[in-house]
């Protein structure tokens, strides 16, 4: 069984002390950075762009796991894979061409994932599942940070992890919002691969510790 991951979310990093936060990530167990890049149309919220993603790229030692919760999501690819991007979600809600904008993603070098909110079905990606590297599963509702997890999420990867079985894909499931140790060990065991941990990570005492007993619960 491969190793469950930690992906940290910057939004919720401590902007004024960045690179302070980025070299906490590198130095933990922790396995991907999480970015969300919002652009207060497609969410309410506005969070940053392309320069600080640049500034954290510089510092950032692991995996850059970029997620667009934007529209239009096409006109960025290059820039993005430019900036350092391992890793693209775009979320299906903003795509009117899924399938072109994934190979899309591809062409510049990097998995392409795909974003469903939690009011989106998962049969949606009956037809595109062999083409996702990473299904990002959305437990609270785009465009803030510390919302309470949406419960019915458990049932969401579990179909999803249906989906990739029958379809003998290779795509990771990963969970985005509200996790924290109380529902950390039930996620994976659903079937979730990668855990997106943003206030849990960021607002503990200490950080280090947190991720590390974050990633003992997911593959314990």
């Amino acid at each position: 069984m491969s190793s469950k991951l930690i992906a940290p979310s910057i939004l919720a990093a401590d902007f004024a002390n960045l690179q302070r936060d980025i070299e906490m990530v590198n130095q933990s167990e922790a396995d991907w950075f999480h970015i969300d890049i919002m652009d207060g149309v497609f969410v309410p919220n506005i969070s940053f762009g392309m320069p600080v993603l640049q500034a954290i790229s510089k510092h950032a030692k692991k995996t850059i796991d970029v997620h667009l919760m934007i529209v239009d999501p096409d006109r960025y690819i290059k820039t993005f894979a430019n900036l350092g991007s391992n890793i693209l979600t775009v979320h299906y809600e903003a795509c009117t061409h899924l399938h072109r904008t994934l190979q899309a993603i591809k062409t510049e070098g990097m998995q392409a994932g795909v974003a469903l909110n939690p009011h989106t079905n998962i049969n949606v990606l009956e037809d595109i599942i062999n083409d996702i590297d990473l299904v990002c599963l959305m437990s609270v509702n785009p465009g803030f940070g510390g919302q309470s997890f949406i419960e019915n999420t458990y049932n969401k990867i579990q179909q999803l992890k249906a989906l990739i079985n029958r379809k003998g894909a290779s795509t990771r499931i990963e969970i985005d919002g509200g996790v924290t140790d109380k529902n950390a060990k039930l996620l994976v065991d659903s079937g979730a691969d990668v855990l997106v941990a943003g206030s849990y990570v960021f607002k503990s005492t200490n950080q280090l510790d947190t991720i590390k007993g974050l990633k003992a619960i997911a593959n314990s």
